[in-house]
């Protein structure tokens, strides 16, 4: 006679199935549409709001790694990597690039003297995991800052206004990574990229990425920057490279912390810093092209 693994019990509720993609797609599209809709908002009425928005998802992310970290026994601190954080934005988004590089290494120098206060135990672990967080998320994060403030410290945004457009084409062609990545890894991937790191990232996936960034970033170069067509090409190759470098890298990272997901405060997405992986790795290269080649 065979045995038959029981069934569910009288009122269990059976785990999701998502497929091939992995998460649940209508809370997705939900989340994405959301916090899209605020950042399209705060740019198109008054760009200075979406300084705010930056400066709150710096501190998420700040407390994301922070509770990520624990779960090795690391222990970052959190008060004043947030405020450091929150005061590079402001730095390079009203004086810029030289002031953001001030504002970097004072911050750290803080975070470090902060960590005096517990002794000598963990000292070295703590204070090189504040400093690699204050780089990994405060300071990537305020090349956005410096994107916007191509266009002026301040004002009304809009179409008109040149950060505001170098804010849209950095985040429509990151977007076009995930998208692209996304359509052809589900409908055609086979051959795993970094089966340890990503199972389910994959070359065609990568191949799909390079298609929809490269196409995005000339139609958006052309047509938004009003650039040559050759920048827009760039600027695809460049997002899709760094983008999916930065995906790799925090799943690396969360492998290593032994988590799946960074925290679950945007509903089938997981952490904020599960999406903000491919953005802070591309945001830099991004605004460097732009600065030099377009505004």
């Amino acid at each position: 006679m065979t045995e038959t693994s029981p069934g569910p019990g009288p009122g269990s509720v059976p785990p999701p199935v998502y497929g091939r993609a992995g998460r649940d797609l209508r809370k997705a599209v939900a989340s994405a549409v959301v916090l899209l809709a605020a950042v399209a908002a705060s740019l198109l009425v008054w760009k200075t709001a979406f300084m705010l928005i930056v400066a709150a998802a710096v501190v998420v992310a700040v407390w994301e790694l922070h509770r990520g970290m624990r779960a090795k026994d690391i222990d970052v601190p959190e008060q004043p990597l947030m405020l450091g954080g929150v005061v590079m934005v402001v730095v390079a988004y009203v004086w810029g690039a030289d002031a953001l590089v001030t504002a970097t290494a004072v911050s750290a120098l803080v975070v470090m003297l902060w960590l005096l206060r517990r002794g000598i135990d963990g000292y070295v672990k703590n204070a090189t995991a504040a400093v690699f967080t204050l780089v990994y998320v405060p300071f990537l994060g305020s090349f956005v800052a410096l994107m916007l403030s191509e266009g002026g410290a301040g004002g009304g945004g809009g179409l008109d206004d040149d950060g505001v457009k170098g804010i849209i084409a950095f985040v429509l062609v990151t977007i076009a990574s995930d998208i692209g990545g996304y359509i052809a890894g589900v409908l055609f991937g086979r051959h795993p990229m970094a089966p340890v790191i990503s199972p389910k990232k994959s070359w065609e996936g990568f191949a799909g990425s390079v298609l929809f960034c490269v196409v995005v970033g000339w139609a958006l170069v052309v047509f938004l920057l009003e650039g040559d067509w050759w920048v827009g090409v760039l600027l695809g190759l460049i997002a899709v490279v760094m983008a999916t470098l930065g995906d790799l890298c925090e799943s690396v990272m969360k492998r290593d912390l032994g988590i799946k997901d960074m925290s679950q405060v945007i509903p089938g997405h997981g952490g904020l810093m599960d999406r903000l992986d491919s953005l802070l790795a591309t945001i830099a290269p991004i605004w460097l092209l732009l600065h030099y080649l377009v505004f």
